[in-house]
This record gives C-alpha cells, sequence and structure tokens, in this order.
C-alpha cells in the first residue's frame, strides 16, 4: 500500500458536507480552483456562520479532493445535474466521490457497515468502527500508530459520515441504527456511464469496487444493469457469465444531458 493510499484522518475536515458541496457547486466554474474557489465562497455571503478557517478547510481539504479531481469533471458532471436530480439520487453521487476521496471511508462501509447489513444487525456501534481502525492499524494501512482517541475520533466521523448520506438513522443507547438503503436508478446509471468512459470492459465492470459501496455483489450488479436496459440507459446481451453492454451515449458529457433532461 502507497503513502497515497493509506487511511488518513482528512475526514476530520469535513463528514458529508451536503449542504455545503449543494452552495460550492452553484459558486464554482469550469476552470476554477480550490483556492480560487475558497475566495468566491468567502465573498459571496452564503456560508454567513463558517470561519474563514473553517471555510478554507471546507473547500480546500474535502471539497476539491472530492470534486475537483480529473480536471474538475466531477464538479462539471454534477453541477449540470444539481437542479434535476432528486435530492437522494444527487447524495448518492456525493456519498460516491466522498468515498473515493477517503478510502478509509470506503472501506468501513464495504467491509464493516454492509457485513453488519446483511447479518441482520439493528445497529453499529461505536466499537465495530474502532475495532475497523484497530485491525487497519494493524495491517499497516496508517502512516503510523493512531492514539487510543484519535481512533475514538476517527470511527465518530466514520458514523457520522454515513449518517449524513443516509445509511445509518438516529443515535440510540445501543449505537447508530442502520437504516434501508438502495442504490437509486439514475445514480446506478451514472456509475455505470462513468465506470464505462473511465475504460472499464463491460464484463469487468460489474466486480469494480464502487458498487459495494451500495451493498452491491456482482450478481446483483448485473441485476441493476438489467434495470437500466428496461429503463431504456443500456442496451444489455448476456449469456451466462459473458455480457455485452451497449452504450446508448458516444460520452459522459451526452449523458448527463440526457439525465438532466429527466
Amino acid at each position: 500500500m502507497t503513502r497515497k493510499e493509506m487511511y488518513t484522518t482528512q475526514l476530520a475536515m469535513g463528514l458529508g458536507l451536503i449542504q455545503e458541496t449543494r452552495q460550492l457547486l452553484e459558486l464554482w466554474q469550469p476552470g476554477l480552483g480550490g483556492g480560487e474557489l475558497y475566495q468566491r465562497a468567502l465573498v459571496s455571503g452564503m456560508f454567513p456562520n463558517v470561519s474563514a478557517y473553517r471555510l478554507r478547510n471546507i473547500v480546500v481539504r474535502c471539497f476539491a479532493p472530492r470534486y475537483l479531481v480529473n480536471g474538475g469533471a466531477p464538479a462539471c458532471w454534477l453541477k449540470k445535474l444539481s437542479s434535476t436530480l432528486k435530492p437522494s439520487e444527487l447524495d448518492q453521487l456525493f456519498f460516491l466521490y466522498t468515498c473515493r476521496a477517503n478510502l478509509i471511508l470506503a472501506d468501513f462501509v464495504r467491509d464493516t457497515y454492509w457485513r453488519l447489513y446483511a447479518a441482520g444487525a439493528q445497529v453499529v456501534r461505536t466499537d465495530d468502527a474502532k475495532s475497523f481502525i484497530r485491525r487497519a492499524i494493524d495491517d499497516g494501512k496508517t502512516p503510523s500508530r493512531w492514539a487510543e482517541g484519535q481512533i475514538e475520533r476517527v470511527g465518530r466521523y466514520l458514523t457520522g459520515c454515513c449518517a449524513d448520506y443516509g445509511l445509518l438513522g438516529d443515535r440510540t443507547s445501543a449505537g447508530r441504527l442502520i437504516t434501508s438503503y438502495r442504490i437509486e436508478e439514475k445514480a446506478a446509471a451514472y456509475l455505470a456511464y462513468d465506470l464505462h468512459f473511465a475504460g472499464h470492459g463491460d464484463n469487468s465492470l460489474s466486480a469494480h469496487p464502487d458498487w459495494r459501496l451500495f451493498g452491491l455483489s456482482r450478481d446483483d450488479v448485473r441485476d441493476e444493469l438489467k434495470r437500466l436496459s428496461l429503463k431504456g440507459h443500456i442496451i444489455l446481451q448476456s449469456a451466462g457469465d459473458i455480457m455485452h453492454i451497449g452504450w446508448k451515449h458516444k460520452s459522459m458529457e451526452g449523458f448527463l444531458d440526457v439525465l438532466a433532461q429527466g
């Protein structure tokens, strides 16, 4: 595992930040970097109760690593969809990019949250998050051994971020309640096209780990792709383990234009 892939405490800078992300997408324009967006946000009047220091952390250390990667493509695409997708659909895309930018969150969701969900657990306990972190430390997934207080805090960040995105509900004496969580049709279509244009082949696409963020196994993804085919997003031909997908749009931008029209 390279240093770049190691777990960090970046979530301390901001968890889901759903409302802030919507506001920053409204302010963002193609070509703006994190520092320029921060300056625009600072004078916009849209964050009256946020200190300049806190706002800089939100923009530069949270928004930028999530949405300004790859030349700002995620921000460009989400900005186009922000006024047309349902909040629940857009929030799932925010969740996807937050996980991509925070490996510790992605692995926690894939390896702990969905394991507990599948086992019929009612809650995710603080101890579940702390155990996940301790195993990661023992496996060398952190740059150094974290102190107990840091493990406690990062555990709260993980469950808090899951709560922001709707995977967890209210806090009880036993832990945070596990909610019923299912990928939305348009979020699934977005992810499928995103992976396709990133160069993943039709047969390998269904095994991509991003699907597991939504609790989907490879067979589940094939079922999801069948539903997308019925909805007209793709043309799916499947025989046994071999799958061929007819992609109806030649670019991500073309797909988004159709998706934005509803």
